[in-house]
């Protein structure tokens, strides 16, 4: 199960996989963080600050509903 939660007031997309857990966070780019459990070592989630900012509008509203394709890695 993938849980995806938008702070509004913050501007930060949280997405979790599972339930959401202590994790201890990396960032991978601009604003963007790899969430990663501290006691399995996998990832466990993703936050992305600053959100709005990565679309033409400031009216993150338009941007939901999003689609996500998940594909079964090998």
């Amino acid at each position: 199960m993938i849980q995806l939660f938008y702070d509004k007031e913050g501007d930060v997309l949280y997405l979790s996989v599972g339930e959401p857990r202590s994790a201890i966070s990396e960032e991978i780019g601009d604003d963007v963080l790899l969430r990663v459990s501290t006691e399995s070592g996998e990832v466990v989630g993703l936050t992305v600050l600053n959100f709005s900012s990565r679309f033409d509008s400031s009216d993150v509203s338009q941007v939901f509903p999003i689609g996500i394709e998940l594909h079964k890695l090998a």
